[in-house]
């Protein structure tokens, strides 16, 4: 038996329930039609945050882009994946490729491009940052997608930042250790080099800001963004704060 090709679909474009037919994307048809060579009666499986999961299977496939999946029964039902905010500040593109696909893979709400006095990536694809995403997602076997932002400056994130709502910031030899991550609470992660010395006093005027200890070692920005997520989620399971059946973080 074939592995199931697992395939997310925008909630706005389709509605998943018993015995829909549900248009496939033009990328989706040239992956299953040309790099998998499936074709009609195959079976797929169908996801997004508001319809849960779905058996399907492939009703039709033609050239050029175009086909239809039908569904058959619901395997997984929605459920609340309230991970923290991932702000970070934008790295070279491997590099940001990778901080969005593993800040995806654990469990994250929202990424968000946080432009900083240290920046070295003056410009970001939030298109295929989203792609990147949504591989991600359809390969962990989360349900949800997180919400891609547009870019920010760190004096203007602060401003809008909700007061009763944690910031987590990963800085270098701070003294704090994670208390848990309670929902929406965000980690903030700054360039290679670290945040400057105008935008440390910054965070630290900031009640709701909290240092985040990585431990003695100075980390890439990447390696950073993974330590400081996989430290919140840690609390959160140990805490009790995960909900059943959702993904952590």
């Amino acid at each position: 038996m074939q592995d199931q090709p697992r395939l997310h679909v925008d909630p706005d474009a389709a509605l998943l329930r018993d015995g829909a037919n549900v248009p496939m994307r033009e990328d989706q048809a040239h992956y299953l039609g040309v790099v998998l060579r499936r074709g009609p009666g195959d079976g797929v499986r169908l996801f997004n945050g508001r319809d849960g999961e779905w058996d399907a299977a492939i009703e039709h496939l033609h050239k050029r882009g175009r086909g239809a999946f039908r569904l058959l029964r619901r395997v997984r039902a929605p459920v609340a994946e309230d991970g923290p905010a991932l702000l970070f500040a934008p790295l070279k593109r491997d590099a940001t490729d990778l901080v969005v696909r593993m800040a995806t893979e654990l469990g994250v709400r929202s990424i968000r491009p946080v432009l900083t006095e240290r920046t070295n990536a003056s410009r970001v694809n939030l298109d295929r940052l989203r792609a990147i995403a949504m591989e991600a997602a359809e390969q962990c076997e989360r349900l949800t997608m997180p919400d891609i932002g547009e870019p920010v400056r760190l004096a203007d994130l602060l401003g809008g930042w909700p007061s009763e709502q944690t910031l987590w910031a990963a800085i270098e030899r701070s003294a704090s250790g994670p208390s848990p991550a309670q929902p929406g609470a965000g980690l903030l992660v700054g360039p290679e080099g670290g945040f400057s010395p105008h935008e440390l006093d910054l965070l630290r005027s900031r009640r709701f800001v909290v240092g985040l200890s990585l431990g003695s070692r100075i980390l890439r920005a990447e390696t950073a963004a993974a330590a400081g997520l996989a430290c919140l989620q840690g609390v959160r399971e140990r805490w009790g704060l995960v909900p059943e059946g959702a993904a952590s973080l």
